[in-house]
């Protein structure tokens, strides 16, 4: 007996599938609240991806890797295609498994990130997480205290305390795979490797007030992306699910609604 991929998922609703993914540093129930907005009329299933959450970790987990764990996941599951919705890493996987495998790909919603390498952006992060770990906090309020010497976003810090777990001896640890994710970061930061354009309906949503995607950024989104349309989400930043997700929540069902409701053409 072969043994299923180690992705950890929930999943509710009845309907067309949908596949929501994480950003980096999260878990599937990040995007709860969309979740929940689709579950009316749609499959929907919350992945952790591999070295976050409850899912297993992975060596080398190169953004073409992740794909092929959640390509490997959906055979697992039975589906044939599905719709993918990724917000940050999330959207840089479910880009990559659309250009890839575009037959298992139904249409896809790409959150505040655009197929290109990004610099790095993330040293303060991974500065607080790393003391975290140094200072075997013993309580959540502790952890938070030492985040705050690091970051300066609330939000941000509530954000990562979520993924924090106690371990036996009482000391909190983090869920995710902080060292493999700190070893894999450029290859996460990097541009899909592209195999060809994606044909079928693709939305970006883009938050106002983020530099995540940017004008120069259009020709390539274009390029791999030739049916791309763009959402822009006034007044939000990089984690506009998080800050406004009723607006959210209703342009990425509308676009379901629309490119799902009709009898399935699978891109070529």
């Amino acid at each position: 007996m072969v043994a299923k991929t180690p992705i950890r998922h929930s999943n509710s609703g009845e309907g067309p599938p949908v596949i929501l993914m994480h950003g980096l540093f999260g878990a599937g129930n990040n995007l709860g609240a969309l979740a929940r907005s689709l579950a009316d009329r749609f499959c929907v299933y919350s992945l952790d991806l591999p070295n976050h959450g409850r899912s297993a970790w992975m060596k080398n987990a190169a953004l073409q890797r992740m794909a092929g764990a959640v390509s490997t996941w959906m055979d697992d599951e039975g589906l044939e295609s599905a719709a993918l919705a990724g917000h940050s890493l999330g959207g840089k996987v479910a880009m990559e498994l659309a250009l890839a495998q575009p037959q298992k790909v139904d249409a896809l919603v790409v959150a505040d990130i655009a197929p290109v390498a990004y610099p790095p952006r993330h040293d303060a992060v991974f500065a607080a997480l790393d003391a975290v770990v140094a200072g075997a906090c013993r309580s959540r309020e502790e952890a938070s205290g030492i985040m705050a010497q690091y970051l300066g976003e609330p939000g941000v810090i509530q954000f990562l305390l979520m993924s924090l777990q106690r371990g036996d001896d009482g000391v909190y640890n983090w869920r995710f795979n902080l060292e493999g994710i700190k070893q894999d970061y450029a290859a996460l930061r990097a541009e899909p490797d592209v195999i060809e354009a994606y044909a079928g309906p693709v939305l970006f949503v883009k938050g106002g007030e983020s530099d995540y995607i940017l004008p120069e950024h259009r020709a390539r989104v274009l390029e791999l992306f030739p049916r791309a349309q763009l959402e822009i989400m006034a007044d939000c930043g990089h984690w506009l699910h998080a800050q406004q997700p009723a607006v959210f929540n209703d342009i990425v069902g509308r676009f379901l609604d629309r490119t799902l409701a009709g009898p399935k053409q699978a891109p070529r």
